[in-house]
C-alpha cells in the first residue's frame, strides 16, 4: 500500500522584487509572513515596503553605506 505524501506547510516568507531610485533592482527579497499581517490594516505592499526598508537600514548600518530609496515593490 502506498503512503500518502504529507501536505506542504504554508510558506514562511513572501518574495518581492524591489526597484530602487538609482535604477538598481533587488530580486527575491524575502519578507516574513508575520510582518505582512493585514488584520491590523494596511496594504500588503505598504507593509512589505516598511519591512524591506528596515532590512535595508540594518544592512546599511553594517556596511556603513546607505542604499538608494525604494521606488517600487512587486510581489513575485
Amino acid at each position: 500500500m502506498a503512503r500518502k505524501k504529507p501536505k506542504g506547510k504554508n510558506a514562511a516568507f513572501v518574495m518581492f522584487n524591489v526597484h530602487y531610485e538609482d535604477g538598481s533592482i533587488s530580486s527575491n527579497r524575502r519578507v516574513p509572513n508575520e510582518l505582512l499581517d493585514q488584520s491590523l490594516g494596511g496594504n500588503i505592499l505598504d507593509l512589505a515596503r516598511t519591512a524591506i526598508q528596515e532590512q535595508d537600514n540594518e544592512i546599511a548600518h553594517r556596511a556603513k553605506e546607505r542604499r538608494a530609496r525604494i521606488k517600487s515593490i512587486v510581489k513575485v
